[in-house]
């Protein structure tokens, strides 16, 4: 049996997108038409995959292969968004260094840090934390040790 491979022609991210609420409108629908993407199929898929997640953030890369046909991968929640859900806030600090929007501790950090692992560009979970925590406290939330 011979495989044939297709050859991909573009990747496309999407960051702001949420589970199980995907539809052809805005941003969606013009950045998969432009591809020559199934909109709809591409919608029908991607929210029974996320339909256990409704509501959070679930970031997905899209290939699209030559015949039009595409495949999906969707990512883990972003750091930024599981920080704030934490500290129930709805954006960071303006100054991070001077005004703080609250705390979070060391374990919190290493929760997200154990769930973002696969999709963080770090092979330990010592790097993953400190990145974690760098991104904590440049939104302007404190870490208690």
């Amino acid at each position: 049996m011979v495989e044939i491979r297709k050859k991909a022609i573009k990747k496309i991210k999407i960051q702001k997108i949420y589970g199980g609420k995907a539809s052809p409108a805005p941003p969606i629908g013009p950045i998969l038409g432009s591809a020559g993407v199934n909109i709809m199929e591409f919608c029908k898929q991607y929210n029974s995959i996320t339909q256990n997640k409704i509501g959070e953030v679930c970031p997905v890369v899209i290939t699209v292969y030559e015949d039009k046909s595409f495949s999906f991968l969707i990512k883990s929640t972003p750091v930024s968004i599981q920080l704030l859900n934490i500290v129930k806030k709805e954006k960071g600090s303006k100054e991070s260094n001077r005004s703080k929007i609250g705390k979070i501790s060391f374990n919190e950090i290493k929760i997200i840090a154990k769930n973002k692992m696969e999709d963080l560009n770090c092979f330990s979970i010592e790097s993953a934390i400190s990145m974690v925590s760098g991104t904590a406290r440049s939104m302007g939330i404190e870490i208690d040790r």
